[in-house]
């Protein structure tokens, strides 16, 4: 990668496997919108910031080249070699036709607590519901940001979230989430859940961790340990993925736990990369594979 700054802006060249609307379009955060122009604006590390990619060129407005290796090229995924993922991948079919597809997401390395919030939220939850609830919870407590003459809003720290209640939280109209976000708070607060030691942990002992906490089921914990633990080999199973894997794969019955079993012997240690893009395939060709 070639690094250059200019005007605030930091432009990355040499770029491979990354497209903006596939990786933040696939179901795997949800404080990006897109603008008129094609470009992404979204919020992470309590900064809002603009991406645009052409043509192996990356533009990140409203970053130094410092924030960029510290922080954005590990967010972005940037220094994985997807290459190497495709290529352990495509003895798949399924798989090859869906990365043909989506070939251009990236598994974004985001904030622990920000990512297993948003997901609690997104139990049973369609997406711009969740992107909304997210969103408020941020005006709410999180702190204002400026960037381009708008106003934006950091998702806000554990901290600010100290002492938070459901009677709080009401103006969010999660319903029954409401609780699991208080629940989730109180036990990080108190040490029972260690957001940072999850990383060091091996997959199964992570996510037995965060099961501990109220409305953290095997697939919420899965989608916490693929987008901001490392853990590429967490495949979480929501409708579109057990639909998927039922009709290419397995059988009409099959459960979940069956799925997980197969997921893991057959995709190994990529299993997560492989579920993003047969997710973003299905759910954006009506599970046309």
């Amino acid at each position: 990668m070639k690094i250059t700054p200019k005007n605030n802006s930091v432009i990355i060249e040499n770029i491979s496997d990354f497209d903006p609307t596939h990786t933040f379009m696939c179901g795997q955060c949800f404080r990006w919108d897109k603008e008129d122009d094609g470009s992404y604006t979204g919020i992470a590390f309590s900064k809002p910031v603009n991406i645009s990619c052409e043509k192996n060129t990356l533009v990140i407005k409203n970053i130094t080249p410092d924030e960029f290796n510290s922080q954005w090229k590990y967010y972005l995924d940037l220094e994985t070699d997807y290459n190497t993922i495709k290529n352990f991948l495509s003895f798949d079919q399924n798989v090859k036709t869906a990365m043909d597809f989506g070939w251009g997401i990236k598994i974004l390395n985001q904030e622990i607590f920000e990512c297993l919030i948003s997901f609690i939220i997104s139990t049973q939850n369609a997406i711009p519901r969740i992107k909304k609830i997210v969103s408020t919870l941020s005006q709410m407590y999180g702190k204002k940001l400026e960037f381009g003459g708008k106003t934006y809003y950091a998702f806000p720290s554990i901290d600010e979230l100290s002492g938070v209640t459901e009677d709080d939280l009401a103006p969010l109209k999660a319903g029954y989430r409401a609780a699991y976000i208080v629940d989730a708070v109180n036990k990080i607060k108190s040490g029972e859940v260690i957001l940072e030691n999850l990383k060091n942990l091996s997959y199964t002992e992570a996510k037995k961790e965060l099961m501990k906490i109220k409305g953290v089921g095997p697939k919420v914990a899965d989608c916490v340990l693929l987008f901001s633990c490392c853990k590429k080999e967490a495949f979480p199973i929501d409708v579109w993925v057990k639909r998927t894997v039922q009709t290419l794969y397995l059988n009409e019955n099959a459960k979940e736990k069956e799925i997980s079993s197969f997921a893991a012997e057959h995709f190994g240690e990529f299993a997560g990369v492989a579920q993003q893009y047969l997710f973003y395939y299905a759910r954006e060709n009506k599970l046309g594979i």
